[in-house]
């Protein structure tokens, strides 16, 4: 099977210049989000908080989720998938944009009002552009095509360290502004944002309507409000602990190499982080698409989050290099949950995949309460202890491959 045949449907409908269209937007928000690990822990050197004060900066984006997730599923349901889309990427260059008078203003609030506003426009991108790949193609490779997609996401978590670690840690600004260096990829990035607005706004996008998809599977649809749906109110729980756990690791990595390894610069750990853990992490991506085609989405959900548990275990061990090995390998078995457990969790929920999906992305505030959990946990104990937190997120996600996924429904 090609993989134009992940967007060509039974009747000969071919979803192509879409699906590409919305896979660039994976991209966009990957890059956004692995930034942050390179500002959490500048913003401790520059500004002289704690690793637990340094969580503030992801419970900034990861809380603007929470708040504008629900807003995102109504505007969608109202204006559909393309003016969510464009109005996702008009709050995400506003977003970047205010980095620059942020650089002036030169308080930590300033930037995490940046990195809000950067959020409400990646949650309206998530909850727009999820669903929607899961519907632009055959119902049945539907975790196939959305894992798909995500691998480019992975190519944005990949060059974000890489940029930022180059043009934050090697410019700390001149004496009058010690901040100017981090103006510069994120009003980059803005620019780069309006012009996939524009393009989004010139190009028709087909409104598939996820009722007849789901009738395409085969399976019913009953009228029962989403907290009747098990398979679906438990990948809500699953994706907060996921999302959590890959927060935690994502925000600590530096440090954690750092301080297992002294002689390694913030610099050089940045490029590890970015060519060792999010190269895997994209690896993992495309690899865990391919994989897709043979086996059955829960049981390599399954696999990975009790291979990461084992690797965790490892790095807690504060084995040297073993443990900085197995913290980059995470990644690789990460790589394919987020996409799997949405996939899973919005499965034959009709039309009330739009309102299924803006919950599924608010429950990424999960991201919003572990860097601080650990930050504190590392400020009172050791970093390597710290990811006792994320270990136990991934324990929550085997258990939603194990058993969590089947589409039950609860009972009264």
């Amino acid at each position: 099977m090609t993989n134009r045949s992940l967007v060509r449907m039974n009747d000969g409908t071919n979803y192509l210049v879409p699906f590409v269209l919305v896979t660039s937007l994976f991209l966009l928000w990957g890059f956004a989000h692995s930034l942050l690990d390179v500002l959490n822990k500048h913003f401790q050197e520059i500004l002289h908080v704690s690793r637990a004060q340094s969580g503030l900066v992801q419970f900034s984006l990861y809380g603007g989720y929470f708040v504008m997730a629900i807003p995102a599923g109504l505007f969608m349901k109202r204006f559909g998938y393309k003016r969510g889309i464009i109005l996702g990427l008009l709050l995400y260059a506003a977003g970047a944009f205010f980095f620059y008078p942020a650089t002036h203003i030169q308080t930590f609030w300033s930037f995490l009002l940046g990195l809000f506003i950067i959020a409400c426009g990646l949650t309206c991108l998530e909850t727009a552009a999820n669903p929607y790949v899961t519907v632009l193609g055959p119902p049945q490779r539907a975790a196939q095509r959305l894992n798909f997609s995500q691998s480019f996401n992975g190519v944005g978590w990949m060059l974000g360290p890489l940029v930022g670690g180059m043009l934050i840690f090697s410019n700390n600004g001149n004496n009058e502004n010690q901040f100017s260096s981090m103006a510069i990829p994120y009003v980059a990035v803005g620019i780069v944002v309006l012009l996939v607005a524009l393009l989004f706004w010139r190009t028709h996008l087909p409104e598939v309507k996820e009722h007849s998809h789901a009738e395409a599977t085969g399976n019913p649809i009953t009228d029962l409000p989403l907290y009747k749906y098990r398979h679906f109110v438990l990948a809500v729980v699953a994706q907060f602990f996921y999302v959590a756990s890959q927060t935690g690791i994502n925000s600590f990595f530096i440090n954690f190499v750092t301080e297992t390894m002294p002689s390694i610069s913030n610099q050089t750990a940045a490029v590890i982080l970015s060519l060792g853990g999010m190269g895997l992490f994209m690896a993992g991506r495309f690899i865990g698409s391919a994989l897709l085609s043979w086996f059955k989405p829960n049981h390599l959900l399954l696999l990975f989050a009790t291979i990461n548990i084992l690797l965790l275990a490892v790095v807690i061990a504060g084995a040297g290099w073993a443990s900085i090995i197995a913290l980059c390998s995470c990644y690789f078995f990460m790589s394919l949950m987020f996409p799997t457990i949405f996939a899973l969790g919005i499965r034959d929920l009709g039309s009330k995949t739009k309102k299924a999906s803006s919950f599924l992305i608010m429950a990424v505030a999960g991201g919003a309460v572990c860097p601080m959990i650990m930050g504190y946990i590392a400020d009172i104990s050791s970093m390597a202890i710290g990811f006792l937190v994320p270990l136990a997120g991934f324990a929550v996600v085997a258990a939603y491959g194990l058993w969590g996924y089947r589409t039950d429904y609860l009972e009264n």
